[in-house]
């Protein structure tokens, strides 16, 4: 758990200076501007990065890594482009908390999710997750493009995957983590779902200060 969290640290604090500074500033005018800076964009919100992280765990124990966490990427990239279109979807960051809390504790709970669940769960929680992402970062690159934007898109599908994949490949072969009742695996769950619960209070703690005409 600690190698984790020193890696998704180390890459979530490098994030601010990798967003479009790929370019060095420079005006985004070709598809391989739009693919840098995607890549440098998917790590943003440790909410996200975190989650993102998780699915390439659950995804080991589906007897299928490096196919399954597809449905959350695909997803996840067509929740962005609707939503970086003006076509967002509605109570997003409430639905990014339930999907930390879910995935976590199912994870914390060290329960086994079947191939045809975990899809599922994916491509749900991939859409809203892709549509907040969308909905704060992706319409820069539409502005500029339609080529910047595919070439964007593609950048951010394919970090996110070496993601997934990289968590994988710590959970098997640096945790030994062979199964999803691992100890390991499972303080990884408690971990993103501990990340769930703190945006939970934040979001009560806002609604409360509205409510009360302090917000």
């Amino acid at each position: 758990m600690k190698k984790l969290i020193t890696i998704t640290t180390a890459l979530f604090a490098a994030s601010p200076a990798l967003a479009h500074h790929p370019l060095a500033g420079a005006k985004m005018e070709t598809f391989m501007h739009g693919m840098l800076s995607g890549v440098g964009h998917p790590l943003l919100g440790f909410d996200h990065l975190f989650f993102v992280a998780l699915v390439g765990i659950v995804g080991v124990y589906t007897a299928r890594h490096y196919s399954v966490p597809l449905a959350f990427i695909s997803a996840m990239l067509i929740g962005t482009l609707f939503s970086s279109f003006g076509f967002a979807i509605p109570a997003t960051e409430i639905m990014i908390i339930i999907s930390l809390l879910a995935l976590g504790g199912i994870v914390a709970a060290g329960r086994k999710i079947n191939l045809k669940s975990a899809m599922i769960l994916f491509a749900i929680t991939g859409l809203f997750h892709g549509s907040a992402f969308g909905a704060s970062i992706a319409g820069q690159e539409i502005a500029v493009g339609s080529t910047v934007l595919i070439g964007y898109l593609l950048g951010l599908g394919i970090i996110q995957y070496l993601i997934v994949i990289l968590t994988g490949f710590v959970a098997i072969t640096i945790w030994k983590a062979s199964e999803a009742t691992a100890v390991s695996v499972r303080m990884s769950g408690a971990f993103v779902a501990g990340i769930g619960v703190f945006l939970a209070l934040e979001e009560i703690e806002g609604a409360a200060f509205n409510a009360l005409g302090l917000g």
